[in-house]
């Protein structure tokens, strides 16, 4: 999985920060089912010239149309895979923890049988909490490969991060632009010091915290900007000053139903 990804939540018509992303090196696209894009992800691909194979592309699977649940799950993943064209996914997640424990529990069961049947190369979670995670291990299932959460200076979810680094668990993190709230001095200071803009720096956090970091953007020239990260490195004393920004639960900007029964 390329650990940079271009998110395209909040964005129907997302065909040209694909193209662009896709241009500028990008080979990891994040999609869901709630984002009615699928298809224009999809149409991106198959348009960029670059190999289906090389391109790392998700999508995921919500709780509010009603389709958690076994049948209903494998039939969603039938749809996706027919909406964006292609025959398999190379990572499905289940969106949220909000259909309840046997909802859920049915709904990986899903995943992993579409996993078997190659419809799926990996499957994973989003907006898990420990203990919807520890249900998956008490029920005897394969682990996710990955569970997606809000993760960014001021909302850095400490204690899921530390279970799923234990758990092998691999950590993406979305909002890490914080939606644009860029006027922290410390951010401003630090990238200041690096001739950085605070998206880049934000991003290059996420990656040396060792998190797959799905910045957002509708406009082609802020997606390949938000990629020019490999020239520089955030230093362990910089790293620190962004790290003590944390604000626990206060500090989320999005949508976090990591609480939920």
């Amino acid at each position: 999985m390329p650990l940079l990804g271009l998110g395209v939540y909040l964005n129907n018509e997302c065909f040209p920060a694909c193209v662009a992303a896709l241009k500028h090196g990008y080979r990891h696209i994040d999609s869901a089912r709630l984002y009615h894009n699928e298809a224009e992800v999809g149409r991106a691909v198959r348009e960029s010239g670059v190999p289906r194979s090389e391109v790392f592309v998700t999508s995921k699977i919500g709780s509010g149309s009603g389709e958690h649940g076994y049948e209903s799950t494998l039939k969603a993943v039938d749809s996706s895979l027919q909406r964006f064209g292609f025959d398999y996914l190379d990572l499905y997640l289940i969106h949220d923890p909000l259909s309840g424990k046997q909802k859920r529990l049915e709904t990986w069961r899903a995943l992993l049988e579409a996993k078997k049947a190659g419809k799926l190369r990996t499957v994973g979670v989003s907006n898990y909490g420990v203990k919807h995670l520890e249900e998956i291990r008490e029920a005897g299932l394969e682990a996710p490969a990955v569970n997606q959460i809000e993760l960014q200076p001021f909302c850095q979810q400490k204690e899921i991060v530390e279970y799923c680094s234990k758990n092998n668990i691999f950590i993406q993190a979305y909002c890490p632009l914080v939606r644009g709230q860029f006027g922290n001095p410390v951010l401003r200071e630090v990238a200041q010091k690096y001739n950085k803009d605070v998206a880049q720096v934000l991003v290059r956090w996420s990656l040396q915290r060792g998190f797959s970091p799905l910045p957002k953007s509708s406009q082609p020239a802020r997606v390949v900007s938000n990629a020019d990260l490999y020239d520089f490195e955030i230093s362990a004393e910089d790293l620190a000053k962004i790290d003590a920004l944390d604000q626990g639960k206060k500090g989320a900007i999005s949508w976090n139903p990591v609480d939920a029964d």
